[in-house]
């Protein structure tokens, strides 16, 4: 299989991604294929995948996508098509299975591909997004992650590809997407605490303490520089969060607000409070 350079391209470089496996279950579902990702932040497709047409170009779930952009969405049924109306700002575009073609602010613009429904998702090529919309996409080669840069600046991936010995990166990445519940500590659903220990339980045969804070004063040994696997610290009047390390500045953890995610430990929200690092 040949990808072009994981530098910035547009997303008609996806024409020869190879289809996506099926999977059984959410918290698999973004350990496989190939990933797109807004900003600093992966998009969660809690239904349908993404999946490669018999034309060889790359389908996305159309709603996850266009809620991760910050686009307002409506629906309409039209005989037996469906209509989607989408805003943000003073954009507006209009879109019906079974065309080729997407109206934005009013203005026909080809997609050259057709608008599908598959299980109740409606589907729509990755080239609409830079083609379409305008917005310049990186491709990650190594990570086969598809990098929106919505906001105009570059972004790393929020997601890197494991060593296969590295099961504890590879078992907590297999989580992503499981909602956040205060005091969870199951795939069900996990607060910070919860993830880490249940994580290394699983994985290291480790009995962690139950709180960030117990971790955070009772266990491992304090290092200068994290290493993937360490332990990452976050305080907000006394320790408040805990991650796993994962390398080149990225962690995973359960999140109060998107669940179990990867993060930068240099965003400005993470950086601030930022404490240190422990390996077990």
């Amino acid at each position: 299989m040949k990808f072009f350079s994981k530098k910035t391209v547009c997303l008609y470089a996806f024409l020869s991604c190879a289809l996506l496996s099926p999977v059984h279950s959410h918290a698999a579902a973004l350990n496989e294929g190939v990933k797109i990702q807004i900003n600093d932040t992966l998009v969660y497709f809690p239904e349908g995948q993404p999946v490669v047409d018999t034309r060889s170009q790359l389908q996305v779930p159309f709603r996850p996508l266009m809620e991760s952009l910050g686009y307002d969405i409506s629906w309409s049924q039209e005989g037996s098509e469906v209509r989607v109306s989408m805003k943000k700002g003073d954009q507006t575009l209009s879109l019906k299975t079974g065309d080729t073609f997407v109206q934005v602010n009013g203005k026909q613009v080809n997609v050259n591909s057709l608008i599908g429904m598959d299980k109740g998702s409606i589907y729509v090529p990755v080239r609409f997004i830079s083609e379409t919309l305008g917005y310049k996409v990186q491709w990650d080669d190594d990570n086969q992650i598809a990098i929106v840069d919505a906001d105009g600046k570059y972004h790393a991936p929020a997601w890197y590809k494991t060593k296969k010995q590295d099961n504890v990166l590879q078992y907590a990445q297999g989580y992503l997407g499981v909602p956040y519940v205060w005091g969870g500590s199951t795939p069900n659903g996990f607060d910070c605490s919860g993830f880490v220990r249940y994580v290394f339980s699983q994985t290291r045969g480790i009995d962690l303490p139950r709180t960030s804070t117990a971790m955070y004063y009772s266990t491992g040994m304090s290092v200068a520089s994290p290493s993937p696997g360490d332990l990452v610290f976050f305080s907000k009047s006394g320790i408040s969060h805990v991650g796993i390390y994962l390398g080149n500045g990225q962690f995973i953890s359960a999140t109060t607000s998107r669940g179990v995610q990867v993060d930068s430990i240099y965003s400005s929200y993470w950086q601030a409070r930022y404490i240190g690092a422990k390996s077990i």
